[in-house]
Parts: C-alpha cells; sequence; structure tokens
C-alpha cells in the first residue's frame, strides 16, 4: 500500500537510474496483474512506477516510523508471554 506522503528529497537521491531500470523490468506474474504496461494504450509506464515504488521504499528506510510494526525494532521485554 503506497504512503499517503511524499518521499523526502533525501530518498529520492538514494533511487539510482540503475535501480530504476532493474525493477521496472515486470517478473511475468506482476505483467499478469498489472496489464498492458505501455503508456501509449493507457497502461502506466513500468519506469515511473519503479521510481515511485523504490523511492517510498527509501522513504521508510531513511525515516522509519518506529510505532510501525514492519519498521519497529522490539525488545525482548516487548514481546507476547508465552504460557
Amino acid at each position: 500500500m503506497p504512503s499517503m506522503k511524499d518521499p523526502s528529497p533525501e530518498a529520492i537521491a538514494n533511487v539510482t537510474e540503475q535501480n530504476v531500470e532493474s525493477r521496472s523490468n515486470l517478473l511475468p506474474e506482476e505483467q499478469s496483474v498489472e496489464g498492458d504496461s505501455d503508456p501509449t494504450n493507457s497502461g502506466l509506464d513500468p519506469k515511473v512506477q519503479a521510481a515511485v515504488i523504490l523511492a517510498e521504499s527509501e522513504e521508510r528506510t531513511v525515516h522509519a516510523d518506529p510505532d510501525d510494526a514492519q519498521g519497529a525494532h522490539r525488545q525482548s521485554a516487548e514481546t507476547a508471554d508465552l504460557p
């Protein structure tokens, strides 16, 4: 699920052309979900999609949300008690 805020300039700066090029090559299972990726056929440009995905990922890395279950680093005392 994409975040609702734009990635920071720092996160965007971490996205390289090589990363975008690599991520824009969709896997067969991604192609079947995305449908026609040709922008001339009203599809979404894979390079634009890749750049957005990578920038959002970088944003989560650069500015991790400590309250986010996926980004938080829990202490052993914060885990559930075993019976």
